[in-house]
């Protein structure tokens, strides 16, 4: 189907436009600012797989040297073979404003042999809502499924966000089923209810999430991130208003349609709730609607990210979180995790920092990149509020039964905004990279975007450094987007906002760098390549 698009020029402003929809200009490396990504470990070489796409987001293979690539901005999913992109399999009407559009793909567990493939998109409404505080469709038409993509930020229903299995016949994507619709509209300042503090709140949107990955258990997991929902799963019993018990116009706090935020989810690949997922009994005996969202929970309390991986080693699952101003989060998962999120953002012994950068309104020493860090983002919940010690931070965290907290496992003391993750499986890259975890940037504010590397202990439940400054595991950087406790992590920069990291089936890691419109493939230094006879390094 020919369907109209943005122009060129509007394509080509969008691929500069970082998830955060904001323009930043690194400071420390001007000259390096236009350059290709680098690898900073010798051993280590990058190259360019496929170029010229609109927003890249995420990949999956099909076959060797044969991907699907989702673009976000488009809505396309492309077929790339042989470093070429041989056609458009797919093309859906998105509203691409902010972080939203296509934004997650997943192959089912048992493809090809089970041809079904998954997205997570922003669908689009056909018109503006009448009343700007409250969407005229509450969830995603298949009428407007192939609509020209929209800018528009109030052209979504109150459910704009959708994951959908398609079928996959060798050539085309056609659509089978929808497994879910989240909350996608974001406009908080309505008269109703009164005496939320949100009456300046502007329309966003935002903190969508959307990554999706089937786990070693042929579960599908979907990220869904806070959307600037304030109500139970942001760990606020009574919402934002305390007594008024409301989150928003549209209901809350309990976890109804409209507040099913900052959570993992756990499907069934048709979209059925697993009987052992760990809210599932909680979500019963609670029943309705609220119920029976608490029975696809695996995680919640979580406020944003775009990362999320399995370990192929030990099975576990990881997902990254960025933080406001502070204390952006690398977690272990498993199944009850409450992150903490609004109450606790990074250790707890370290709220006091987080409390006081938060509520800071001129940040000293001067930070480049903000002129203030006052504010949680949403204004109907004042960082004033964070507890004044961890014990109580931690006394408030609304508990569903078999939930549990547990500190994140790496953080920053500043946010560097973290973007996407993945794990080395095999040995393609050299032993000593075997089952590291990469993490790319969301942002290019430090390092032109930058590529981080972590080791595991050898129970692959820890970060392990050999750093003295990290044996706490927080970075304390000096403010964001610096690189201070960070430099040994570093090992490639001038990646863009790099949005999925996977291994392929060559053994390589491959990059997608969403602002570079590129996808990139690093490989070991060959023999050739050194141009010094000796041979790959391959040491522990």
């Amino acid at each position: 189907m020919t369907r109209q698009r943005t122009s060129a020029i509007a394509r080509a402003v969008t691929a500069l436009i970082v998830l955060a929809a904001i323009a930043i200009v690194q400071r420390d490396r001007p000259a390096a600012q236009g350059a290709g990504p680098q690898m900073l470990d010798p051993t280590l070489t990058v190259e360019t797989v496929v170029a010229s796409l609109t927003t890249p987001i995420g990949l999956a293979f099909i076959g060797r040297d044969n991907l699907f690539v989702i673009e976000k901005d488009t809505g396309r999913v492309l077929r790339v073979q042989d470093g070429a992109v041989a056609a458009t399999v797919l093309d859906l009407g998105v509203n691409n404003n902010s972080e939203r559009g296509l934004l997650g793909i997943a192959l089912h567990p048992r493809f090809p042999r089970e041809p079904f493939v998954y997205l997570y998109w922003t669908c689009r409404t056909a018109l503006s809502p009448t009343d700007p505080f409250f969407p005229d469709d509450r969830e995603c038409l298949d009428a407007n499924m192939f609509l020209p993509d929209s800018n528009d930020i109030l052209q979504v229903p109150l459910l704009g966000n959708r994951v959908d299995r398609f079928l996959w016949n060798g050539s085309t994507l056609t659509f089978d089923r929808n497994l879910l619709m989240l909350r996608a509209f974001q406009n908080d300042g309505a008269p109703i209810p009164a005496g939320q503090n949100d009456e300046t709140q502007p329309a966003r949107a935002n903190h969508n999430g959307g990554v999706i990955r089937f786990g070693p258990d042929r579960k599908l997991y979907i990220q869904m991130g806070d959307n600037g929902r304030r109500g139970q799963l942001q760990n606020l019993m009574d919402g934002p208003g305390g007594p008024t018990r409301m989150d928003d116009q549209f209901g809350g706090p309990e976890p109804d349609d409209a507040h099913l935020t900052g959570v993992i989810l756990r499907l069934n690949d048709d979209g059925s709730v697993p009987r052992d997922n760990p809210f599932f009994d909680a979500g019963a005996h609670i029943e309705g609607e609220v119920g029976a969202n608490i029975q696809k929970i695996y995680a919640y309390g979580l406020r944003n990210g775009f990362g999320m991986a399995f370990d192929p080693y030990s099975g576990h699952l990881w997902e990254q979180e960025n933080g406001d101003d502070s204390f952006s989060e690398l977690n272990r998962v498993d199944a009850g995790f409450n992150s903490g999120w609004v109450q606790i953002m990074g250790p707890p012994e370290r709220l006091g920092q987080f409390k006081t950068i938060e509520t800071t309104v001129t940040p000293d020493p001067p930070d480049p990149f903000a002129t203030t860090y006052f504010g949680l983002q949403q204004l109907r919940w004042s960082p004033e509020n964070i507890a004044g010690s961890s014990r109580a931070a931690l006394a408030r965290l609304v508990m569903l039964p078999n939930a549990h907290y547990s500190a994140p496992e790496f953080s920053w003391k500043y946010e560097v905004s973290p973007g996407g993750i993945g794990f080395v499986k095999g040995r393609g890259l050299g032993r000593r990279f075997e089952g590291d975890l990469f993490m790319g940037a969301a942002r290019i504010a430090l390092e032109g975007g930058h590529l981080f590397r972590f080791n595991l202990t050898g129970n692959r439940q820890r970060v392990a450094t050999s750093d003295p400054r990290l044996r706490d595991r927080v970075a304390d950087n000096l403010h964001k987007f610096d690189i201070t406790e960070s430099e040994s992590l570093l090992i490639g920069r001038n990646f863009g906002v790099s949005t999925d990291v996977q291994t392929g089936p060559n053994g390589h890691l491959f990059i997608v760098s969403l602002s570079n419109g590129a996808v990139y493939e690093i490989r070991a230094v060959r023999r050739n390549d050194r141009g010094d006879g000796g041979e790959d390094d391959d040491s522990d």
